[in-house]
């Protein structure tokens, strides 16, 4: 494994932290201020739109999609520093660069299961950051840790037409509070009582304005509301008809596409924790050289040096591991790489959240405030602990293939 950046990332790292010193950085305060003035919290502050616009002019656009026909045509090796450096500034950078979640899970779904309707009328402008969209997973009423515990049916209408109806209901949906989000990718059981229990779901493409969808609300994340994420939603299917060429796939694909989904969204959201921390190691840092109690800098306060020192220690353990994962992902496919995929998802937030939380602790009160990013930062790794799947089933799952060998 050699894990040296190459000359084309090389050269993408370089432009990419230009472009966040240069105008990221200096455009988050910029985005609070404006978004404080807007007629809807959800609306993108007009400098995003002006970052978004940057991003394309220097080609730091669509970086994630390894398909080269619609993206980068990057590796994951290739694209994991530069998902890092976009991870330092979670709520503007990756849709700047048009690598924000749930829109590059769904990019990945419609490039490469969608037929060549479905890209053209969502795919292109996704692409293009024309639109947003939404992928509706998780219900409330089951636990969604096991997706074949989903209970949303899309049923053949009985009525002649060559349609589904959808009825369920689902929240977190990522995305689905933006006035940008026009399509949801909904999954449901076409086949519920089929005697595999992985082949009785879908997947089907829902406009947002089809009638019988209703958005109820902003579902809040440790009081946050992640606006510029277009939030996390509570979404109702009311008997909402689309037409069966809607289907992504095949009946009865739904999990398998989730499967394939969920890798690279999992392997992506850890190269982001990366950047995070790097990001409170640097404010924790000149934080503790500017600060003095006790009669000296927290700098020189051995219980601060060993919080720095553990935090270093940390990133550079979790960066090694995302790297052989990217690797694997690159040399051996997603299914040779799944120990690998879901050693990173436990292992990544984890310690991301021990460093914020040692961040928050040096800042005091000012890390719970909103006039520093850690509260923030916390909120989205420690959410990361449930997200693509909770710690638990990776432990359980991984267990399983390790104790495999010994039975």
């Amino acid at each position: 494994m050699d894990f040296a950046f190459d000359a084309r990332t090389e050269e993408l790292r370089a432009r990419l932290l230009a472009f966040m010193d240069e105008y990221v950085y200096p455009a988050e305060e910029t985005a609070h201020e404006q978004r404080a003035r807007l007629a809807s919290p959800w609306e993108n502050p007009p400098v995003v739109e002006e970052l978004k616009a940057e991003a394309r002019r220097q080609g730091l656009w669509n970086l994630f999609l390894p398909d080269a026909e619609h993206g980068a045509g990057l590796t994951n090796l290739q694209y994991a520093p530069l998902a890092e450096i976009t991870g330092r500034s979670p709520q503007l950078a990756p849709t700047a660069t048009n690598c924000a979640a749930p829109d590059t899970g769904n990019m990945e779904v419609l490039a490469q299961f969608g037929d060549e309707r479905q890209r053209k009328q969502w795919l292109q402008p996704l692409l293009a950051g024309e639109i947003r969209s939404a992928f509706a997973m998780t219900e409330p009423e089951v636990a969604s840790s096991d997706a074949t515990n989903i209970t949303t049916h899309i049923e053949r209408a009985d009525d002649g037409s060559d349609e589904y109806v959808i009825t369920g209901r689902k929240w977190y949906i990522s995305g689905a509070m933006h006035p940008d989000c026009k399509i949801f990718i909904v999954m449901g059981k076409t086949d519920p009582d089929g005697a595999d229990v992985r082949r009785q779901q879908s997947m089907v493409l829902v406009p947002r304005d089809t009638p019988g969808v209703t958005v109820k609300r902003a579902m809040q994340v440790f009081g946050y509301e992640d606006h510029y994420h277009g939030g996390h939603a509570e979404v109702v299917f009311d008997h909402a008809r689309v037409p069966v060429s809607n289907l992504i796939g095949e009946e009865g694909g739904g999990f398998a596409i989730a499967q394939a989904r969920l890798g690279p969204g999992r392997i992506h959201h850890c190269m982001r924790l990366i950047g995070m921390a790097e990001r409170a190691i640097e404010l924790m840092c000149r934080r503790a050289v500017s600060r003095t109690a006790f009669g000296k800098a927290l700098a020189q306060q051995g219980v601060v040096q060993n919080w720095i020192a553990d935090a270093r220690v940390q990133v550079e353990q979790v960066r090694l591991l995302v790297l052989k994962t990217a690797w694997l992902m690159d040399t051996v496919g997603n299914k040779g790489a799944h120990t690998e995929i879901q050693a990173i998802k436990i292992a990544t937030p984890r310690a991301v959240v021990g460093i914020l939380d040692r961040a928050i602790q040096l800042y005091g009160a000012g890390g719970v405030s909103q006039d520093f990013p850690l509260a923030e930062l916390y909120a989205g790794a420690r959410t990361l602990m449930l997200a693509d799947g909770p710690d638990e089933v990776h432990q359980r799952s991984l267990a399983r293939r390790e104790l495999k060998q010994y039975l």
